[in-house]
Formats: C-alpha cells, structure tokens, sequence
C-alpha cells in the first residue's frame, strides 16, 4: 500500500510551496535567438531574474527555456547545453531548491536536471495529444526507465496532464486522466494547468482532480496571481508561478521583484491558517 509522503514540504521546507519559474531568453539554435548579444545576454538575464525570485522570497526555482518558441518535442542538443552551460554559471548563487524543464521533452529535461544537479523535472511525461506543436505523444515508461539509467532516481517527476495548448486525443474526464496517471505512473506531482502560459487554471478542475487522487500532491501549474492564489492554494497542495512575477504581470517582460514580495507576503499569511 502506498503511503502519501509529503515529498514537498520536506524539500522546500514549507506547506503548499512556491515554484517560480526562471525563464531563459531564447537559446542558440532558437528562432529568436539574439545572436548579436549571444549567450551572455541570456545568462545576464537569467540572473537579474534568479535573484529577483529569491529576494522577493519564492520557496523554489524551475529554469525553463521558456521563450524557445515554437517549442520542439524532442529538442536539439544545443539547448540543452545551453541550458546546462547557464545553470551551471549560476549554481553557487541558487539559495532555494530548484529543477527544470526543458520544454517540451522530459528525457531531456532529466538528462539536464541530472547534470546540474536539479531535484525535480516538469514535463508532458503521459498520454497523447492534439497539439499546436502537432500530434503529441509520450513514452513514460521509456522515460522512468531512462531516469532510473542516468542515476535520476532521486529526481522528482512532475506530471503536467492538462498541457497548454493542448488537449488529451482520448476524450476521457480530468479525474479519470488523473486516477489512472496516478495509478500506473506513480508521479510525484500532477500539474494542473489552463490554456496557455499566464492563463488561470480552473478551481473547480483543481478541486476535482484534487478529490480524485489518493496519494499524489496536485500544483496550480499556470495563472496564479495576488487575487487568487489563496483561493489556488486552498484547493492545491502548491503552485507553479511566473507571468505574476513579471513587470505589469506581462509574459515577456523581466521579473518584479516588489510584485514577486507582495505575492509571497500574501502566501505566507494564508500558510499561517494551516
């Protein structure tokens, strides 16, 4: 029988955690990539926004080649040293536990997280999908049995089911996506999300999926912000975080830290009703 371990209060060292995610500016090989400035652009920018994060008080960090759009389901090597090259840079300024997710490929996001030393990936790891990206398909038992052969038996694996801009080939409910992810892939986390980045995840699918699953903590994946995230929190065991954290709360633009401190605060007192 499986007993529920709350896996994440143990690593971030509070309930209901914080992930905030660090995205990189596009990478060599990228459509948009910025050739002139070149990758110490994209390390400047990835540290002015770490440090942002931090001071502003997140539980946790996620590096993510977020603005590597249109986003590849098996990516380049370049990108994933790149990525590697970035964090490692930055290793002895992280102060809080951090993984990655090197989109949209989980094989590559764990070969990275193993090397750079992350604790937790989060990727599309289940099921089949009708995508912008095309037809979207997974191998999970593939990718398990690659993590366990690269040492990553340590790392955490966060499943996203609900992918932006995406939906499951299989017309199937949300809870029963859920139970039966839950049952044949024993994730660490189920990632709940809305239709694209920045985009608020439906409470009533968060509460749904939260009541479906026994043993597995359930995260707000996208569209949390200073007006809902206790509302979030209350029907999750946690979140991921980042258009929020952004000046005047726009995807694009660099982190705040005073907007990342104001949500934070808020957070912080609701944890204190726990």
């Amino acid at each position: 029988m499986r007993i529920l371990m709350n896996w994440m209060e143990e690593l971030f060292g509070v309930k209901k955690p914080i992930i905030a995610m660090c995205h990189l500016q596009p990478l060599p090989g990228d459509p948009h990539y910025n050739k002139e400035k070149g990758m110490d652009y994209v390390l400047e920018c990835a540290r002015r926004d770490l440090h942002a994060l931090q001071n502003g008080g997140v539980d946790g960090i996620m590096f993510s080649n977020e603005f590597s759009l249109p986003y590849l389901t098996k990516v380049e090597p370049i990108t994933i040293a790149a990525m590697g090259w970035v964090i490692g840079s930055l290793h002895e300024e992280i102060r809080v536990p951090y993984g990655v997710n090197c989109l949209w490929d989980p094989i590559a996001s764990l070969d990275l997280c193993v090397a750079v030393g992350g604790k937790f990936i989060r990727e599309i790891i289940s099921g089949v999908y009708a995508s912008d990206f095309g037809l979207w398909n997974t191998n999970v038992g593939q990718t398990v049995r690659h993590q366990m052969a690269i040492g990553g038996e340590q790392i955490k694996l966060l499943f996203n089911i609900v992918p932006e801009a995406a939906q499951y080939l299989a017309d199937r409910p949300i809870e029963e996506i859920a139970r039966s992810t839950e049952f044949n892939n024993r994730p660490d986390a189920i990632c709940v999300s809305g239709l694209t980045a920045g985009s608020e995840t439906d409470t009533q699918v968060l509460s749904r999926v939260k009541a479906s699953v026994k043993h597995t903590p359930i995260l707000c994946n996208t569209g949390c912000n200073k007006d809902n995230i206790v509302r979030q929190l209350t029907h999750s065991d946690g979140a991921v975080c980042a258009t929020t954290f952004k000046y005047d709360g726009v995807f694009e633009n660099a982190v705040d830290e005073s907007r990342v401190r104001e949500f934070m605060d808020i957070v912080k007192e609701f944890r204190k009703t726990l």
